[in-house]
């Protein structure tokens, strides 16, 4: 196998590396960089063998006291001079030689050194699958992810300098923008002040009261560190507050790897066709109890069977882990009816919907009231966060306040504290949502259009930032018919999407998301990208 130190000794003696050629776009982005790196004189024009394209950044000029020069190329800056001058090591001839090594000084950023197969590789020795989310290996679309470098506004950069519009926005919190500026300044300032406590801070406060302010179930809130601690944690207050212990849950609605919830779950479970998890004991989903999602009859049936004996229902109250499913108002309206007739708590699980879909979450949106309500995502302005509330006489039950146990170390810590309320104060600014809703509306309305006109069955559609669709005539009620998309071909689509430089979720069974920093050209590019898609999966 050919070795670094081989490679550059071949540099010298003027010879190609083994390696694949670059795409024209990449060979003309490095062919500039790799002369502005040799200076205003370029080796080539004097005869000098310069190697392939995007194999070499950095130059090693050497000129004798004769004014007779060398070049040779290096991948970093880092190289050894022995190497360069090969077996010639007489120190006279080392004394009389100067050499420099000019880095590539262009304002643009250089092409990443990394090859992200290798870094994917690399990880499935580190990682469980090489990700610390199920989803994002890919498993479901096929191909090997895509490893980002940075991101900004609406845009994700890879690795190898690649850019794609992103409808993920890290599966939800970007709605103001990746790396948005003003969210950033907060943050930088918070830093100098202390990234964690551990104590009571008055950031607590301010978040806190700005969401009861703004959504309408909540009294008093208790913040924690992610969805998933947040909706156990909800559980168990309904478990405490009612005295009972069952709970209705429904298929393909996603509220976190706690074990109760990993029964007929969405999201990463639907993702890679697990019926359940292994590891949860049977012991611990006894108490859980399914429902098909926009079914009221069948929630009927389960109160009846189950009298007196059912702390409360959860649900997504617009599904996004099982891919976009709107409820039937009447639904959600026959839900509260329901919880409310059985002296049970209703649970509306907004991690992904609240304050993404309206300023004060989907329960202002649809005009139904639960008595606890779950969030997450937006709430921490990109940082890991959670939070749960809802009526005082209920929240009273939490610790240390009532007998319910529950505590984080990091929870409230004041970095996420400000960067949700800079997030939430950017969502409250006049046509916040308006604006998004514009946009995802066009969006989806010509992703379906490119779809039927190349002959393809799908549905879908759109509420504010949030969409998605299905390869299926539809429509999609419940989880059962999300499972009649045709997820290979999905698979392609996503495949041809990530080639024109769109990146979308890589599973059927997810909700995209746009943000406030995505404008009508970004939808438009997407719009001819997914006609050129359609033509040809």
């Amino acid at each position: 196998m050919e070795t670094a130190r081989d490679r550059r000794a071949r540099a010298t003696r003027g010879v190609p590396a083994r390696r694949a050629p670059p795409s024209r776009s990449r060979a003309r982005r490095e062919t500039g960089r790799a002369r502005h790196a040799a200076g205003s004189r370029d080796p080539r024009a004097e005869g000098h063998r310069v190697p392939p394209v995007g194999d070499r950044l950095w130059v090693l000029a050497a000129r004798a006291n004769d004014g007779s020069e060398a070049f040779a190329f290096f991948p970093s800056p880092f190289f050894v001079v022995d190497d360069f001058f090969g077996s010639a090591r007489d120190a006279d001839r080392q004394n009389r030689l100067l050499t420099t090594a000019r880095p590539n000084r262009s304002k643009s950023k250089p092409p990443a050194r990394s090859d992200p197969s290798q870094i994917f590789k690399a990880a499935q020795d580190i990682l469980p699958g090489g990700v610390n989310s199920p989803v994002r290996a890919f498993k479901s679309v096929g191909g090997g992810p895509i490893v980002f470098d940075h991101v900004k506004d609406a845009y994700a950069f890879d690795v190898d300098g690649n850019k794609y519009i992103d409808y993920v926005g890290s599966w939800g919190p970007a709605i103001c923008g990746h790396a948005n500026e003003r969210v950033n300044e907060k943050l930088k300032a918070q830093i100098d002040k202390g990234t964690s406590f551990g104590a009571p801070c008055e950031l607590e406060n301010v978040l806190g009261q700005m969401v009861i302010d703004r959504v309408p179930s909540v009294e008093m809130v208790r913040f924690c560190n992610s969805g998933t601690e947040a909706c156990l944690s909800v559980l168990r207050v309904m478990r405490a507050y009612t005295g009972r212990d069952k709970i209705i849950k429904f298929e393909g609605c996603y509220h976190g790897h706690a074990d109760p919830f990993l029964v007929q779950a969405g999201s990463g479970v639907a993702t890679l066709g697990l019926p359940d998890s292994p590891g949860v004991p049977k012991a611990a989903t006894n108490t859980t109890l399914c429902a098909p999602y926009n079914d009221l009859e069948a929630v009927k049936k389960i109160f009846e069977e189950n009298k007196g004996e059912i702390a409360g229902v959860i649900l997504e109250p617009v599904v996004g882990n099982s891919g976009f499913i709107i409820p039937d108002k009447s639904f959600l309206e026959g839900l509260r009816e329901i919880t409310t007739a059985e002296g049970a708590l209703l649970t509306f699980d907004e991690v992904m919907t609240g304050f993404r879909i309206s300023k004060g979450c989907a329960q202002e949106y649809w005009g139904v009231t639960p008595d606890l309500t779950t969030m997450g995502k937006v709430i921490g302005g990109g940082l890991p966060v959670g939070a749960y509330g809802g009526k005082r006489e209920i929240m009273d039950v939490v610790a240390p306040a009532g007998p319910m146990y529950q505590a984080g170390t990091l929870s409230g810590n004041p970095l996420a504290m400000v960067a949700g309320i800079e997030t939430l104060n950017i969502l409250a600014e006049e046509g916040s949502y308006e604006y998004m809703d514009k946009n995802t509306k066009r969006l989806i309305e010509g992703i379906l259009e490119a779809g039927k006109e190349a002959g393809h069955a799908v549905c879908g559609g759109s509420i504010r930032g949030m969409f998605g669709f299905f390869f299926c005539e539809g429509p999609v009620r419940n989880f059962a018919d999300a499972t009649e998309s045709d997820t290979d071909k999905f698979a392609r689509w996503h495949r041809g999407m990530l080639e024109e430089g769109v990146y979308l979720a890589p599973s059927q069974y997810e909700a995209g998301f746009t943000g406030l920093k995505h404008t009508e050209e970004d939808i438009e590019y997407t719009i001819e990208a997914a006609k050129r898609v359609m033509a040809r999966i």
